[in-house]
This record gives C-alpha cells, structure tokens and sequence, in this order.
C-alpha cells in the first residue's frame, strides 16, 4: 500500500520505476490504470500523472489500442539533465561506487563576471570549495562551487565541503536549492583541471557552467564542473516539439 507523505504521485512514479527497472512487468506490459490503482490503493488520477511523469521521461510508451509498455532505450538514460542531482548519485545510477575528496577550501574575491552571476559587488568575498568525485580510485568529476561568504551562517570544514551541494547551501547557509540555471561548455582541459582527473592536458573535454538559484529565486552558487566523458556520458531524449 502507498502513504500519503511526501508526495503520493512521486512515491508511485518510484514504485512503478522501481519496478520497471527491475524487469517486473511480463514482456514488458505495464497494467491499466484500474489494476495499478487498485494494487497500490491510490486513485486512477494519481496513476495517470505518475505515468505521464514516466512518459515524459522516456521510461514508457504508449501504443494506441495495445497498451502501455516498458521503453527500453529510454532506460538507457542514467540521469536527466533537467533534474538536480549530485555526483555521488550519478556515478551509482552508472554503476560505480563513489566516492569524494575535498582538494581545497578557499576564500577569494569576486571577478567582475562572477560577481555579476552571484549579484554581489566586485571584489566581495567568496568561498571556493573544490572537490573530486571518484569511482572506485579513478577520478571522473571536478567541481567548483563559488558561494558568497555572505550567505554562509555555520563556519564550512573540509568534511563539510564533501557534502552534495544541496545539502551544503540548505544545513550551512540556510539557502535550500530550487534550480540550476545551466550551460554546456566545451573545454580543453588546463593543466590543474587535467591533473585532478588524471587524463593529459588540454584534452577536450565538457563542462558545466551553472548558477544555482533559492526558493526566492536569489543566486546563491555558482559552480563549474569538468568530466572525464571516456568513463562518464550524459544521455536525453529529444522529441519533435508538440509531440
């Protein structure tokens, strides 16, 4: 039976993913909304949002007059770009045991462009947390994340700087996470970035520029990440606009 907290239709859509992913549905079938809401105790319009949320994501398809069934090729997407997540769980989702390692706290001005991403003045100060995400020993992820001392309340250690993020900004500034406002950049790694992850220099290589945003819609981060996309690769669905 499915509860009500947090959210009914998120538990159902995770249930039934669960499920999906774990091959429980005979040839890939997926039950009509009636069998489903009555199995799960829940309405047949919680159902059909928590299927929409899967369509939507590439998990299932519908075949008109055949049913609904498993899309395979949309399980091959690992984690959604739209969604926030941290790296901790996209090397799992990819089937990796990880890790992190805090290479280095530091406490700098802002430039002019990173002052105006963070809507602070020039020269304000910032902190720069930067870390390496591992799986296993290799490393496949560096991350910069740039906050404005102003924001943060409790004093950030290097064990708290291994934190997710989301979980940083919300215990230590008291600043939860609503979105990313994010660009996808191609690199030639420089020489430090390189070293961290352990590939030669000035391989090419993508990186996100991201802005994260409050729930009052203010800037509170700005953070760049490099990936090693020989052990590390981001897929999506596209569709056709309308469709």
């Amino acid at each position: 039976m499915i509860t009500r907290s947090p959210s009914l239709t998120d538990q159902v859509k995770a249930n039934l993913k669960e499920r999906i992913v774990s091959g429980a549905f005979e040839e890939g079938r997926i039950p009509s909304e009636t069998e489903l809401a009555a199995e799960l105790g829940v309405s047949r319009t919680t159902i059909r949002d928590a299927l929409s949320r899967l369509e939507n994501e590439g998990s299932i398809y519908r075949k008109q007059g055949a049913g609904t069934f498993v899309n395979q090729p949309g399980l091959q997407i690992k984690s959604r770009l739209e969604e926030i997540w941290s790296y901790e769980e996209v090397l799992q989702d990819h089937g990796y045991a990880p890790s992190v390692r805090v290479v280095g706290l530091s406490t700098r001005p802002a430039s002019e462009s990173l002052a105006e991403d963070l809507g602070i003045e020039s020269g304000e100060a910032v902190l720069v947390v930067e870390k390496v995400f591992l799986e296993d020993d290799r490393p496949v992820v560096l991350t910069y994340n740039r906050i404005p001392t102003r924001h943060i309340k409790v004093e950030i250690t290097r064990k708290a700087g291994a934190l997710p993020l989301y979980d940083l900004l919300d215990r230590y500034c008291n600043r939860p996470l609503s979105y990313y406002l994010s660009e996808i950049v191609p690199v030639a790694l420089p020489s430090h970035e390189a070293d961290e992850l352990g590939i030669p220099r000035r391989t090419p290589a993508l990186s996100f520029e991201e802005v994260g945003y409050d729930q009052e819609n203010e800037p509170v981060v700005q953070s760049t990440s490099f990936f090693r996309d020989d052990l590390l690769r981001f897929r999506l669905i596209r569709r056709k606009a309308g469709a």
